[in-house]
């Protein structure tokens, strides 16, 4: 047992109709990775938000470096050595990397702010963490995954003692999830705490020594990783065993109708001359690595981004997509990746957002029919089972799965024949993944049609019909489930444009 930094002692916490956190404990030591597990609405969000100072506890003690405290400010604990890397990045996009991380604490000459000692002390943290990221280039050229590289530096430049990371490889690549485990052992060697919460059992067992688990605000218990399974965590988690049993044949036949047919896409510099088809009642899964151009497909497709060339049939009939709105009303529906900035109002009512998307079936006049609003919403959040206290709870206060609902309920509600799901469960819990794989499973027996990006092979291999696999903007290989491997679709996905022209990727 080595020396405890952490104490979290009978940790409680209310909000208006929920009882968040009920009595939790959490020891972490310093030298450990510690994962923190649970179902979305677990209460591990509002635990760390009670650590850093974001919420007050209503009962309970925090004990950091053998010290009692309570913080009642994020900067207070930032002081303290606590620091937090959030799932939702909070940098500034027009500002370079170096200003983001300096943000507040800005390094002056001579009266003035100088961005070149701000980049030379960025190089050398970039360095430290053998990182290789251009301190002056500006954060919103940046992808997610080094944001989220640029979110780590940040806060290990406070000289954090107790760093959370709240989701860090969510839109990580495989290699930038390796640099960041890279980062993590160098931290934990040093005889820093780290708090790990991810969905990711896999990453679970490689980088944690110790698992808490919580559920429905509880504490369940603590495991030492090496000593357990998959599944232990997992049932103590939901109570409930969770197979992920990759599929073995398509639930479609080869003579289905196609749905959407798209032909030579192409889209600014990621989406070069694309070509597929979609059968009704189909999951099109859309694999490769980050930077293949599957999302800025889908956009295409949905008319978010402009496109260049090609054409789109719907049902055998051509179709104009030149806005969103003309994709919506030829039954095109469309689940961003990053629900909070395309896929939801979080400052609206649960009922507000799921009838976004076909208002005008609800308008009364110049107003809107309140009472239909409310049915339509309760039906659907009784329908995909979203935990909220009612349709009237704002969208911010759910759990990312629930988020995820909602967004589903909008465009349900559209009837919408045609669902593109851009990552449908990233930064979801076990539980919430397996109900939302039976929703996707429960819309395309209605005969509905589904076009599934995914990081995630294990999600690809469970949930396809047939996977389409890109790299470097292109349709590398067209993959039936039953002759689909882990190897092939890696393969494809590293493939560069000019083996792109060999016998099995040709259309």
């Amino acid at each position: 047992m080595g020396r405890v930094m952490l104490r979290m002692k009978g940790i409680d916490k209310s909000f208006p109709g929920v009882h968040a956190l009920d009595h939790v404990d959490l020891e972490v030591e310093a030298g450990e990775v510690h994962a923190l597990m649970g179902e979305n609405g677990a209460g591990k969000s509002t635990l760390m938000k009670i650590l850093t100072g974001i919420y007050s506890k209503d009962s309970g003690t925090i004990e950091f470096e053998g010290q009692e405290v309570n913080f009642t400010t994020p900067a207070k604990a930032q002081e303290a050595g606590i620091a937090i890397v959030h799932q939702e990045l909070n940098m500034m996009n027009h500002l370079t990397v170096a200003q983001n991380l300096f943000i507040g604490r800005e390094i002056m000459k001579s009266g003035f702010i100088s961005d070149s000692m701000m980049n030379k002390e960025a190089k050398k943290l970039f360095g430290r963490l053998n990182i290789e990221i251009d301190p002056s280039e500006v954060m919103g050229n940046l992808t997610v995954g080094r944001q989220q590289m640029c979110e780590i530096a940040k806060a290990i430049s406070r000289d954090a003692r107790l760093i959370v990371f709240d989701e860090p490889s969510a839109a990580l690549t495989e290699t930038e999830i390796e640099e960041l485990f890279k980062i993590i052992r160098d931290l934990r060697s040093r005889g820093m705490g780290i708090i790990y919460i991810s969905h990711r059992m896999d990453e679970i067992k490689v980088i944690t020594d110790r698992v808490t688990v919580m559920r429905d605000g509880t504490y369940v218990g603590t495991l030492t990783t090496k000593d357990c399974t998959k599944d232990d965590i997992i049932n103590m988690m939901v109570g409930r065993v969770i197979y992920e049993e990759p599929k073995q044949t398509a639930s479609v036949k080869g003579d289905a109708p196609v749905v959407l047919k798209v032909e030579h896409l192409s889209a600014g510099k990621m989406v070069k001359d694309v070509s597929f088809e979609l059968k009704k009642g189909e999951i099109l899964g859309f694999s490769g690595l980050m930077g293949a151009g599957r999302t800025e497909t889908a956009r295409a497709i949905f008319g978010a981004d402009r496109k260049d060339g090609g054409e789109i049939f719907i049902n055998g009939r051509k179709a104009e997509i030149k806005t969103t709105e003309d994709a919506v009303s030829q039954g095109i529906g469309y689940l961003s990746e990053d629900r909070k900035r395309f896929g939801l109002v979080v400052f609206k009512s649960v009922a507000e957002n799921s009838t976004m998307a076909s208002l005008s079936s609800f308008m009364k006049g110049a107003f809107i029919d309140k009472k239909k609003e409310h049915q339509q919403a309760e039906h659907y959040v009784h329908l995909l089972n979203t935990r909220t206290p009612s349709v009237d709870q704002m969208v911010v206060n759910l759990s990312g799965g629930n988020q995820q609902k909602v967004v589903i309920a909008k465009w349900l509600i559209k009837n919408c024949d045609i669902l593109i799901f851009d990552e449908p469960t990233r930064g979801i819990d076990v539980g919430a993944k397996s109900e939302i794989y039976q929703l996707m499973n429960e819309l395309v027996k209605q005969g509905k049609s589904i076009i599934m990006i995914s990081s995630e092979m294990t999600e690809i291999l469970r949930m396809s019909d047939r996977v389409i696999v890109m790299c470097e903007g292109r349709i590398t290989d067209e993959i039936p489930i039953e002759e689909v491997s882990q190897e092939r679709i890696m393969a494809s996905a590293t493939m560069r444009n000019q083996e792109v022209s060999n016998g099995k990727t040709e259309k």
